[in-house]
């Protein structure tokens, strides 16, 4: 049975129990509302694809409810270590996500069977805590069906898209609206995707990529 919550009912015993039981959830982050579900699950992973009807060439972020929780899903390798060090210290949490090298268990599966992982730290205390009931680590993409609008608010979740999740957390309209940005971090610094945050930004951090 579908579980609809809002910031008045949400209990995230709750929602960490049914999310460790394999089901998807629709939450709100800082930058859009994303979909997720358990990290330890391959079928669960599928499901998200499905749901999303995306290609598994396309790889998953996974969101952390702790910087901690970051080398227990990646290596953050000597010679970049610095600099990775000072991103995360100037914009976690935050719209920055960081591609490192994987740690053998993740799942090929949601990382296009690269040995690379994206992870992020959102600036939300309502997604921290839903992915903290998860484990502290939760596979997530944005709430829509690829190729289609990236909703930035709860009322823009298309009802085609909420019929295929077990749990939605209506968190009203997301603060930054906009898709974080995407730095590989796991050799020379490249920039795959830029949102949330700026390339002037970065560069005043770490210098010119």
């Amino acid at each position: 049975m579908k579980k609809i919550y809002n910031l008045d009912n949400i209990n995230f015993l709750e929602i960490g129990n049914s999310l460790k039981e394999g089901n998807l959830i629709i939450y709100p982050t800082d930058t859009v509302y994303g979909v997720g579900g358990i990290i330890s699950s391959e079928e669960t992973i599928k499901n998200i694809y499905k749901a999303k009807e995306r290609s598994f060439t396309s790889p998953l972020i996974v969101l952390v409810s702790d910087i901690k929780k970051i080398e227990e899903i990646a290596y953050i390798e000597e010679k970049n270590r610095s600099s990775i060090k000072k991103l995360i210290e100037k914009f976690w949490p935050g719209g920055l996500t960081i591609i490192l090298k994987k740690k053998e268990w993740v799942p090929n599966i949601m990382t296009a069977n690269g040995d690379t992982v994206g992870v992020r730290m959102p600036n939300l205390e309502i997604a921290l805590k839903i992915i903290e009931s998860a484990g502290g680590l939760l596979p997530t993409t944005s709430a829509n069906i690829s190729g289609e609008k990236t909703p930035k608010a709860f009322d823009e979740l298309s009802n085609k898209f909420k019929e295929r999740v077990d749990i939605l957390v209506d968190g009203g309209k997301s603060q930054i609206g906009l898709e974080s940005t995407i730095i590989d971090m796991s050799d020379k610094p490249k920039i795959l995707r830029l949102g949330a945050i700026s390339l002037e930004e970065i560069e005043k951090v770490i210098g010119k990529i």
